[in-house]
């Protein structure tokens, strides 16, 4: 029988848990880690890979409308300059003069205490889940250490980039809570500089991408002149990206060097067709997210208000996730109009016009972008699967995840290890499993201790072979989920699991 009971998932369980079973582990952990860097274990890269590959199937092969490219890391520099990275791909960032840390400063939030219309000092929080209460706490503290009487004010969060010159000096630093630490904010430039070749002065500089989308840009006239492809279509990309982020974050959130999945889907300039557009591809990438996993309960939108757009943009809207730190942006979904594409075509001398044969004109198409983190989603995927419950008063941890997803598909147990049969049985089934999907054989331990060392890792079904399939050929197979158990044959099975890992 089993019971679900509460499970509040904080991001130090889900991080134990990654380390514990294979999934995530620090970059270079025995020197002491790198900043903002992880590496992915057994378990991970298989998941990671799920992950990719479902996105590909999904937006690339099964539509006619798409294509996809795997273009360099390393670009000609050029092509940063032409997009804008070189000049204004920064963040605000804030200096601590006394512990020496580092803040954005759009992360940085202050708020005016005052009580009854007096100002008594201001207060500091970083962006989180608890910072309005961890605000509130310290406006009470603030209030009792200066023995003012009367009622506090509603307290009104700001980022520190719209504190004024003068507010500067009384605002206090997060990390010592002394007035008047902080610096001004500054830009900083999140690229990642390298050189090529062996020299070292500015002929060599080259860049780390900071994203993938300026690949496709870059490529646009070669897809066009060699892919067959008619506006509207898309061109899709999996790929590494590197930015040097001032604080990385909340695990594998927001890291330095991370993987987008990005989409450029090129349409007609007309106005009424680009809100259209938009529109689609924003239901479409939250109906994707719900079918590989993620609780709907746990998504949402946000649209962005037309003052905080890129000045390029005509819209974005992002679909979040409620992670245990708070609602953020899982994938942003935005349109560009022909901003790219136009810088590119002045920059390069190139001409990135498109001969639309239908309407017999040229013109530069404007795109709509879907843009996605590999690492994001993971780290969602992981927190909507995560689950606690009772199995005949048995505490159990268990990652619900959708078979697509999950690392390991199956696992194949014959039911005692000293039985040659039954073993023989055991590992032919298992090869055979093998030649489709990641599947785990396990001998060690009761079949219930099995069982539970399967659901921590979120793997879906878990298939026995007995005494009885010596006789019949039917083998048991569990439902991670349910915890349900049904006999079948290996036609059955092989039938039944293709249904539900490969919809």
């Amino acid at each position: 029988m089993t019971t679900t009971a509460p499970s509040p998932l904080t991001m130090d369980t889900l991080v134990a848990l990654c380390k514990r079973r294979g999934f995530i582990f620090q970059s270079s952990e025995i020197y002491g880690g790198c900043n903002g860097f992880f590496d992915y274990g057994p378990l991970g890269a298989e998941m990671r890979r799920n992950i990719k590959n479902a996105w590909w199937q999904d937006v690339v092969q099964r539509r006619d409308d798409m294509v996809g490219l795997d273009s360099s890391i390393i670009m000609n520099p050029s092509v940063w300059q032409a997009s804008g990275h070189l000049d204004g791909f920064s963040d605000p960032m804030v200096d601590c003069k006394e512990s020496k840390l580092r803040y954005r400063a759009d992360q940085l939030f202050f708020a005016k205490v005052t009580v009854d219309g007096e100002l008594i000092g201001y207060v500091s929080v970083l962006e989180g889940a608890t910072m309005e209460a961890d605000a509130q706490k310290q406006a009470e503290s603030l209030k009792r250490k200066l023995a003012k009487q009367g009622n506090l004010d509603t307290l009104t969060l700001k980022e520190y980039t719209e504190a004024s010159p003068e507010e500067h000096a009384l605002i206090p630093s997060p990390a010592t809570g002394k007035p008047g630490s902080l610096t001004p904010p500054r830009d900083f430039n999140l690229m990642f500089q390298t050189y090529l070749g062996a020299l070292r002065d500015e002929t060599a500089v080259a860049y780390l991408r900071p994203e993938t989308a300026q690949g496709i840009f870059a490529n646009f006239k070669n897809i066009v002149d060699t892919g067959r492809v008619k506006v509207p279509f898309g061109i899709a990309q999996i790929g590494k990206a590197f930015r040097n982020e001032i604080t990385p974050r909340n695990f594998i959130f927001r890291s330095r060097e991370f993987e987008q999945m990005e989409i450029e889907y090129f349409i007609q300039p007309d106005d009424d067709i680009w809100e259209k557009a938009h529109q689609e591809w924003l239901e479409s990438r939250m109906a994707w997210h719900k079918s590989i996993g993620l609780k709907p309960e746990l998504l949402g939108t946000e649209v962005h208000p037309k003052d905080k757009l890129a000045h390029y943009a005509r819209a974005c809207t992002d679909i979040t996730f409620k992670f245990p730190f708070g609602e953020q942006e899982l994938e942003g979904v935005a349109a560009r109009g022909n901003f790219d594409l136009t810088q590119h075509h002045e920059a390069s001398g190139k001409s990135m016009e498109y001969f639309d044969e239908a309407r017999k004109e040229r013109y530069i198409p404007h795109v709509i972008e879907p843009s996605l983190g590999v690492d994001r989603l993971f780290l969602a995927l992981m927190c909507s699967a995560y689950k606690e419950d009772e199995i005949d008063g048995e505490k159990r941890t268990v990652l619900q995840f959708h078979p697509r997803i999950a690392p390991i598909k199956a696992a194949v147990f014959p039911l005692v290890k000293n039985k040659p049969e039954l073993l023989e049985k055991a590992q032919t089934l298992h090869k055979k499993l093998q030649r489709r999907w990641n599947v785990a054989f396990d001998i060690s331990g009761a079949i219930g201790r099995r069982y539970r060392r399967m659901d921590e890792v979120g793997t879906p079904f878990c298939i026995t072979v007995d005494f009885d399939s010596l006789e019949d050929g039917t083998i048991t197979l569990r439902d991670r989920d349910t915890t349900e158990q049904v006999r079948m044959s290996e036609e059955e099975l092989m039938e039944h699991l293709e249904s539900r890992i490969n919809p």
